[in-house]
């Protein structure tokens, strides 16, 4: 296996050419996280299999949408994935009801009810419609504690800012060991939700301001 340490990782926009490894690497960042523990009951049986779903259909209407996505790459390997939301066509997934009507055979009622109740939440939350928003993110176990995140929100950040639509990014976090490292990487914890016993919190980057404003 190579030393991924000192890998020299690439930033790639993605299209649904990378669906299958995006929904592979995802699947394994959110199966541990609580948020998804609780919205898909993990203490009852085929947990694993409502995840993968979840996943899935959140992954596949996202592209279908042609909604923008980056990717993080190490060796030519997907190790880590942001997919993003624009402020002009924020709601059009969980709005959509081929959407829906496919969570619910898939995940069933309960837990697509309590998925859009959380994701409403979290959007209720926003300082302003004129932010994007990370419904997805994650870097694989395997790569994480190697920086690889800071690298992956970076390339988030300066692409959003592109955008003269936008503010700013946010994102939202359930699991409290990401709490310190968001804030490390210039985020404002603007509002928390309780999702069942679950707290979950919503943060704000603002956009890198242009070079070009700077030194004008």
């Amino acid at each position: 296996m190579p030393d991924t340490s000192t890998a020299i990782a690439e930033i790639r926009l993605l299209n649904s050419g990378y669906s299958r490894e995006a929904r592979s690497l995802l699947y394994q960042a959110y199966r541990h996280e609580p948020t998804f523990a609780y919205i898909f009951e993990a203490e009852r049986s085929g947990y694993e299999q409502r995840v993968r779903a979840t996943v899935r259909e959140l992954v596949k209407q996202h592209f279908f949408q042609k909604l923008p996505a980056i990717g993080l790459f190490v060796n030519d390997r997907l190790i880590g994935i942001a997919l993003i939301a624009p402020p002009q066509r924020r709601l059009g997934i969980t709005e959509s009801w081929a959407w829906q009507l496919r969570m619910w055979l898939s995940t069933g009622v309960r837990g697509t009810r309590r998925y859009l109740d959380y994701h409403h939440a979290v959007l209720a939350c926003l300082p302003s419609e004129s932010v994007h928003v990370l419904p997805l993110l994650g870097i694989h176990p395997q790569f994480q504690g190697k920086h690889y995140g800071e690298q992956l929100l970076e390339a988030v950040h300066n692409w959003c800012a592109e955008d003269p639509h936008s503010a700013g990014v946010v994102l939202d976090t359930g699991n409290s060991r990401y709490l310190e490292f968001y804030k490390r990487q210039g985020y404002e914890e603007i509002g928390e939700v309780a999702i069942g016993p679950i707290l979950e919190h919503v943060f704000f980057h603002p956009n890198p301001q242009p070079l070009h404003a700077a030194t004008a």
